[in-house]
């Protein structure tokens, strides 16, 4: 089935950087597009950002284009998610989950807290 597991959260000041990491165990997903979503408090799931198979594409939320990069390390098993220039309204837990036609296997998040 495989597993996802975020990590790399924390707490940083406003116009900060965090480097977040997803990777996989049991399997691998190498020829699946990967994504990242966040969840702040009393608000639904939001997109964050998506990145192809190959790392050839990436997708992200206007909200975040341009201070967030996707990439990804299939050797690794593993997606990054590179958050730079972060805003208080960044606070959220993230999570990661591969693309199976629906949004699979997520992982546990990962807090992400940015202080004005």
């Amino acid at each position: 089935q495989g597993q996802l597991h975020e990590s790399g959260g924390g707490l940083v000041q406003a116009g900060g950087s965090l480097r977040l990491s997803c990777a996989a165990s049991g399997r691998t997903f190498s020829s699946h597009a990967w994504g990242w979503f966040r969840q702040a408090p009393g608000k639904e799931r939001d997109f964050v950002a998506a990145i192809s198979w190959s790392g050839g594409s990436g997708y992200y939320a206007d909200s975040v284009k341009g201070r967030f990069t996707i990439s990804r390390d299939n050797a690794k098993n593993t997606v990054y998610l590179q958050m730079n220039s972060l805003k208080p309204e960044d606070t959220a837990v993230y999570y990661c989950a591969v693309d199976k036609g629906i949004w699979s296997n997520w992982g546990q998040g990962t807090q992400v807290t940015v202080s004005s």
